[in-house]
């Protein structure tokens, strides 16, 4: 089954860059703080940990691209973790917050890489080892990087759903008609999660009851218009994950997403669902595409920001709202929307 979207905009409020105010300590009204973001180099100097440990995250989420390694040296590639662990504000971060995430090609190791780079089992165990996942744990076993943790808080759960869109991710159509890299697959061709994934994030979402099911995607799901990477490569897989979103009647599905070296909200309405689908894109943290001038996507809510910037969501278990916001250097929030999950 195709799923028809329908863009909206009416739940929204959205912040006008007049009003940019700088982000709490631990947000009043918030009983859980989830903080992350994507785009990370060791070379270059982040200016955002201090701000993220300001607002005092229950959970910071990598979103992919978290070095910029691009290699199949696996000493190389530890060398660039281990810098990254040893950053004297994030050790703060890692001390006082618990750690979760994902990876994306440069921290992979093969620029636009899926499954045809030839290093990635190796390249899996270094991102474990920069995570301190243990040697025991079941995850060094798995092919991939996915995996799922929840976090109870007064009766509630927030179930975060780690994807892996890297080590089964199938072969990309170069676009030789106009300037863009790459355009979509015939229907039907290449996968983004791979078979067993599909069916652990399938198992994921009907066995949830948690509250909220927060998705982490390193790659946009719903923006699909500018040419690189995105779930709109495999258009018959972003009906898939629909239908599974869809038929799974998990409570508050939200994607996070990176990669892009911008920041931004979409959103999108299912057909049956009672709440609309948001895409919050967070990236970059060292680095960002000032020189943005526009790129269509037609799901946007709000402004592009361009800038450094991480992403908050801030959670409100008995309103059933969920504070979005992109913040900038000292804590300055760039741009904001709310949405309520009945």
């Amino acid at each position: 089954m195709k799923i028809i979207y329908f863009f909206i905009s009416t739940l929204f409020l959205v912040s006008c860059s007049s009003k940019k105010k700088a982000v709490e300590n631990k947000a009043v009204n918030a009983d859980f703080v989830l903080a992350f973001g994507s785009c990370n180099r060791v070379d270059l100097p982040n200016l955002l940990w201090d701000d993220v440990l300001n607002a005092k995250p229950d959970v910071w989420v990598w979103g992919g691209d978290n070095i910029y390694a691009d290699t199949d040296d696996m000493v190389a590639l530890r060398a660039m973790y281990n810098e990254q662990k040893e950053q004297s504000i994030y050790k703060k971060l890692v001390e006082r917050t618990d750690i979760l995430g994902t990876w994306d090609d440069h921290d992979y190791g093969l620029n636009d890489g899926g499954v045809e780079f030839k290093a990635k089992d190796a390249s899996q165990q270094e991102f474990l080892n920069f995570m301190d996942v243990p040697e025991s744990s079941p995850l060094r076993k798995r092919q991939g990087v996915y995996n799922s943790k929840k976090y109870e808080v007064d009766g509630h759960t927030i179930n975060i759903i780690i994807l892996d869109t890297r080590y089964f991710r199938t072969k990309l159509t170069p676009d030789t008609e106009t300037k863009k890299r790459v355009k979509p697959n015939e229907y039907g061709v290449g996968t983004m999660l791979g078979a067993a994934q599909w069916g652990w994030l399938e198992k994921e979402l009907n066995d949830s009851k948690a509250d909220f099911n927060i998705i982490v995607s390193s790659v946009q799901y719903l923006s699909n218009e500018h040419g690189f990477e995105t779930w709109g490569n495999f258009p018959h897989e972003v009906d898939k994950l629909a239908n599974i979103i869809l038929d799974s009647k998990a409570k508050g599905v939200i994607i996070l997403s990176g990669d892009r070296h911008i920041s931004e909200f979409s959103s999108t309405k299912i057909t049956g669902m009672e709440y609309p689908l948001i895409d919050f894109t967070s990236s970059g943290l060292t680095h960002a595409y000032r020189g943005f001038t526009g790129e269509p996507n037609k799901y946007r809510v709000g402004e592009v920001v361009f800038t450094e910037s991480f992403g908050i969501l801030e959670f409100n278990f008995e309103a059933k709202k969920v504070d979005f916001k992109i913040v900038g250097d000292n804590g300055i929030v760039l741009e904001e929307i709310e949405q309520v999950y009945e």
